[in-house]
């Protein structure tokens, strides 16, 4: 028994929630203040909607519908904060030189590479850019983090002097240099 699956989602006021039966499973729209977001639910699990909470159960007790319990409850409760709240991840940028700018939709990386590195935000994603701290936010939890990683992937930080791109709350373990050994 999954002690995450069992626990009913509330629906918080103003979020909308509907439920359609499809040929490869149910899907899930969830509807808010921020945008919409849709999921399709696998046919190994059970969505129902009572008043202003959402359970999620399995059809039958399997050890595929056992492990994808919890997953898609916390998909289905990650939904209903996005189109509430929304999710944001921040990254620093440090290193001598290292620089970025927002040029529209476009987040340009200047890391010391012979060229400047161009992200292109997809839809549902917005950059900001304040000195060397860039904010990813959006409403779908998944591609907030993909894009923050895509970023973080084009310079990561180094333990030697900390140069790169790190996440905020991210902490880099340091290493001592090379030390020079005295002759005796």
């Amino acid at each position: 028994m999954s002690r995450i699956g069992k626990k009913t989602i509330e629906i918080p006021q103003g979020v909308e929630v509907k439920l359609t039966d499809r040929l490869t499973g149910r899907e899930v729209k969830v509807k808010g203040p921020k945008g919409e977001l849709t999921q399709l639910i696998p046919l190994e699990l059970e969505v129902s909607l009572e008043e202003k909470e959402l359970k999620v159960s399995p059809r039958r007790k399997t050890k595929n519908s056992a492990a994808l319990w919890g997953l898609w409850r916390s998909l289905i409760s990650n939904m209903i904060e996005g189109v509430t709240e929304g999710f944001e991840k921040k990254l620093e940028v440090n290193g001598v030189g290292y620089r970025v700018n927002l040029e529209g939709k476009k987040l340009v990386l200047h890391l010391g590479f012979s060229h400047p590195i161009e992200i292109e935000a997809p839809e549902g994603i917005e950059f900001k850019v304040e000195k060397n701290l860039i904010s990813v936010s959006g409403i779908d939890k998944q591609l907030v983090g993909q894009i923050a990683a895509k970023i973080r992937s084009k310079k990561k930080p180094e333990p030697y002097k900390g140069k790169g791109i790190k996440y905020i709350d991210e902490v880099i373990r340091r290493k001592a240099g090379k030390k020079t050994v005295g002759t005796e």
